[in-house]
């Protein structure tokens, strides 16, 4: 039986399904459309800002020593680190390119054309022979390898490290994916030539200059130089006079403004700032492939050790804090502890070969403070598989902390000075009661570390293992990659305090503040006017300068 139709409604119309007209498609598409883009506001502007303010599990990373990142244009700072931050997904360096600047001749090649000039008493010329490493040793004692040894001056880390820059894999012409940008300043060698007879206009001259030069490429405007680096193989002190007046020490390029955006590689760092990185003192030793430090390795374990502790060195009677006097004369009232002592004149101490002897026959290697913290016989002896035995944090715990072990009980041995200063301990009883096992441990420790701490052959490149100079680069781009995604999550560094910059460098990973810390009284000292340490900085320079003849490094 048929249903009637209803009243009202023609009957083809109920036999049919209803039929949207093309105008009420289009205002079904725009009602969700415009839904969608209601929903997507709302979470971004209301849900996201109240998550970011709740949070508490993740604290932001600090920007260490770059409070004030933002610089006239953060709109243009955040466009170009974030292509750079996008770039890593794909590039095959993976965020690892490095553009060089073509600096003028005058900064870096010219110095070298005219390297007698270079030092007031020494001939630098054969030191900046094959690419900065200076003439090949020969084995006659056979304390070294028949390959790859060097009479390597101590500060020619400038040029060793430019011409290992021509070997870097990952090298690049456009600055926009450069993970950092390198500097080919040989500032060592710069201010080394107007050290003595000079005054500060003239210390001051190529510093000023480069500055200028830097600032007005566009490469600098991208984070306002925060990621320029540039290696100066000298310590900090010659870098940071205090004063205009004609008697202080050094230049003031890391007082610069621009120069204190820069990251600054030198073999001894400031602990109280910020734009100044401690990398390894030079060694004789420079492998040309992975093999050589291999064979040198293992040959380092082989060796029979006789002298229980050996010191090389000179005493410091002008200075009345040195406790070298106190360490050369229990080295000479030990019958398990060699003694090396330089001075100037003929000297063991001027032999290469003598000091490397010495260090490969003793199970420990005194390592007390120089002219200033730090020494370059501490790479030196662990080149040897010496255990370095340290008297202040400042010789190597606060310095080198990208290629040393921050748990430094590891590889080392620490003496507080004071011990030996108010001879409350005996260097040879405390050493000996190391049990043997551990000795073990710690000088395999010590050979497994020799690849991170010497500076490969600049005219190859080793293939498996990284070196000074590979640890150096990588740590800078780590740097300045964290710098970039900072900026462009904003997160600033307001709490940071520059003075506790040696801190900061020891922090495990995902601390945030530098509370108290065991170390406080090595580095608490008295600050002058400008807020520097009034002790340690121009007087040890000077110093250090003047005994750089005594290769006791």
């Amino acid at each position: 039986m048929r249903r009637r139709p209803l009243p009202g409604i023609p009957s083809n119309q109920m036999e049919k399904s209803p039929i949207k007209t093309p105008n009420s498609r289009i205002f079904f598409l725009a009602s969700l459309s415009a839904f969608f883009w209601l929903l997507l506001l709302y979470f971004h502007f209301i849900i996201l800002p109240q998550s970011s303010t709740t949070t508490t599990t993740t604290p932001p990373r600090k920007n260490f020593g770059f409070p004030d990142i933002i610089n006239k244009n953060p709109i243009q700072i955040h466009q170009k680190n974030l292509t750079f931050i996008t770039s890593l997904e794909t590039d095959q360096c993976k965020g690892r390119y490095i553009y060089v600047h073509d600096l003028p001749s005058r900064f870096n090649q010219d110095m070298l054309r005219d390297c007698k000039s270079l030092s007031l008493w020494t001939n630098m010329c054969k030191f900046v022979t094959n690419a900065g490493l200076g003439p090949p040793l020969e084995n006659v004692d056979g304390v070294f390898s028949d390959t790859g040894w060097y009479a390597t001056n101590q500060f020619a880390v400038d040029v060793i490290f430019a011409n290992r820059m021509k070997q870097y894999e990952c090298l690049t012409n456009d600055s926009s994916i450069a993970a950092a940008v390198f500097v080919p300043f040989y500032a060592g060698f710069d201010i080394a030539r107007y050290l003595w007879g000079y005054n500060i206009s003239m210390r001051d001259a190529a510093s000023i200059d480069l500055v200028d030069w830097l600032v007005k490429r566009p490469e600098w405007d991208v984070m306002n130089g925060r990621d320029h680096f540039l290696v100066a193989g000298r310590i900090t002190w010659d870098f940071r006079r205090l004063s205009k007046e004609e008697k202080d020490w050094g230049n003031k390029l890391l007082f610069l403004p621009a120069a204190k955006n820069m990251s600054m590689l030198v073999v001894e760092s400031s602990p109280w700032n910020a734009n100044d990185f401690g990398i390894p003192y030079p060694t004789y030793f420079h492998p040309a492939k992975d093999e050589d430090v291999f064979v040198w390795q293992e040959r380092m374990r082989r060796l029979e050790r006789k002298w229980l502790f050996s010191f090389a060195g000179a005493p410091r009677p002008d200075n009345p804090k040195s406790i070298r006097g106190q360490i050369i004369e229990q080295c000479r009232s030990s019958k398990v502890g060699k003694l090396l002592e330089c001075d100037f004149g003929e000297s063991k101490c001027h032999s290469p070969s003598s000091i490397m002897q010495m260090f490969q026959g003793s199970l420990f290697c005194l390592q007390p403070q120089g002219d200033s913290y730090t020494r370059r016989s501490a790479f030196d002896s662990m080149l040897a598989g010496c255990i370095p035995v340290f008297f202040h944090p400042g010789s190597a715990y606060t310095q080198y902390t990208w290629h040393l072990p921050k748990d430094y009980t590891k590889y080392s041995v620490f003496i507080p000075e004071d011990d030996i200063r108010k001879r409350n301990v005996s260097i040879e009883e405390r050493l000996s009661q190391i049990p043997e096992e551990q000795v073990r441990i710690m000088r395999e420790e010590v050979i497994s570390l020799i690849p991170r701490l010497v500076y490969a052959d600049p005219r190859s490149k080793l293939e498996t293992l990284k070196d000074a100079f590979d640890v150096s680069v990588q740590a800078v781009i780590d740097k300045v990659t964290n710098l970039r995604k900072d900026i462009i999550e904003g997160r600033t560094d307001e709490n940071f305090i520059e003075e506790n910059s040696w801190k900061y460098a020891l922090l495990d990973e995902g601390q945030r503040e530098a509370g108290p810390h065991e170390w406080d009284p090595f580095f608490s000292k008295p600050k002058d006017g400008n807020g520097e340490s009034s002790d340690s900085s121009a007087e040890a320079a000077k110093n250090s300068w003047k005994n750089e003849q005594r290769t006791e490094s």
